[in-house]
């Protein structure tokens, strides 16, 4: 699959000295993973190259697998092939510096409505783009080295975005691209447990928060976590934003929302569904994703009661079309 334009990125790599890779703003498993991952497989592939991690914002929630490191400096720019990973538009990449590089290469699985690069490689039917990166050894498995260090980072973001295997995209490439990793001895009750395991403060505000739960008329589910509320409890972003998971499971609402005031005025959105589509939706309030799992932005409290009203419409519509929805 794209064998093609993978050819090309390797060739990328081994040409260039210096070897930059960013990931999106406020950045998920996907993009921590996808992006280490890479830069500790390419590390140990090709010593002598220079590999740099370079961001603008980092994510406790994934802290564990480890840090960037040292950041290039602008000199390190002029002759280095920047890398970005799981990122759909030039806007939502965490490094302003990105264009400072002499070539750029494109890896991502979100829908492509925003090209760029130098090079692209998009596959929006992967489930993550961890999955991606570990085709990608395996399509050149006599020339990388992939260890267990960069195998943790990549196993970490292809369980986190596919939501544990289940999400639309997960399939038997999915499977076996887990399988190349975990022979690489994934220390995985570790891993699950710093994924998954909770603070008692943080269950009881989860508690509170699923008795503020509101459904509209046609079953979207939402809940808006205001700047103070998120501050009073001493929740980061993606502490807060993590809360639009209690809502996953409630029998009729296809579509769940979760809105969370940012620091500088605007509110973060998270949708999420099962057999709806909202990544078009998504798109329209300034964001995009995948299909079935987007992020918004939106930037009144007018522009959140449309985006909700839109949401309405397209479950009524999508009930009123289709029979057995759960």
């Amino acid at each position: 699959m794209n064998d093609k334009i993978k050819e090309s990125i390797l060739c990328e790599i081994k040409k260039f000295d210096t070897i930059i890779i960013s990931r999106h703003q406020r950045p998920d498993g996907d993009a921590v993973g996808s992006s280490l991952g890479l830069a500790k497989m390419l590390k140990a592939s090709f010593p002598r190259k220079r590999i740099f991690v370079d961001n603008e914002d980092y994510s406790e929630y994934v802290a564990f697998l480890g840090s960037e490191g040292e950041h290039p400096t602008d000199v390190d720019y002029i002759n280095a092939l920047a890398i970005v990973v799981d990122t759909g538009n030039m806007q939502r990449i965490s490094n302003k510096r990105v264009t400072l590089a002499k070539k750029l290469v494109k890896i991502d699985h979100h829908i492509d409505d925003n090209p760029y690069g130098d090079i692209s490689w998009v596959e929006d039917e992967r489930s993550s783009t961890c999955e991606m990166i570990v085709d990608f050894y395996m399509t050149f498995h006599d020339e990388l080295v992939l260890d267990k260090d960069s195998a943790t980072c990549l196993y970490a973001g292809m369980v986190t975005d596919s939501g544990r295997f289940r999400f639309r995209g997960t399939d038997s490439n999915t499977m076996l691209c887990a399988s190349e990793l975990l022979k690489r001895d994934i220390d995985t009750e570790t891993l699950f447990a710093n994924l998954y395991i909770d603070d008692y403060d943080n269950m009881i505000f989860r508690a509170k928060m699923a008795a503020r739960i509101k459904i509209t008329e046609n079953g979207v589910a939402w809940l808006h976590v205001s700047r103070a509320l998120r501050k009073r409890r001493g929740l980061s972003l993606e502490e807060a934003s993590n809360i639009v998971s209690i809502m996953d499971s409630i029998k009729g609402s296809l579509i769940w929302i979760a809105f969370i005031e940012n620091d500088d005025g605007s509110t973060r959105v998270r949708l999420r569904s099962r057999f709806v589509e909202v990544q078009e939706l998504a798109t329209h309030y300034h964001g995009g994703g995948h299909a079935c799992a987007s992020g918004a932005t939106v930037y009144s409290k007018e522009e959140e009661a449309a985006l909700l009203c839109d949401a309405d419409k397209i479950l009524k519509k999508y009930k009123s079309e289709n029979d057995g929805w759960i």
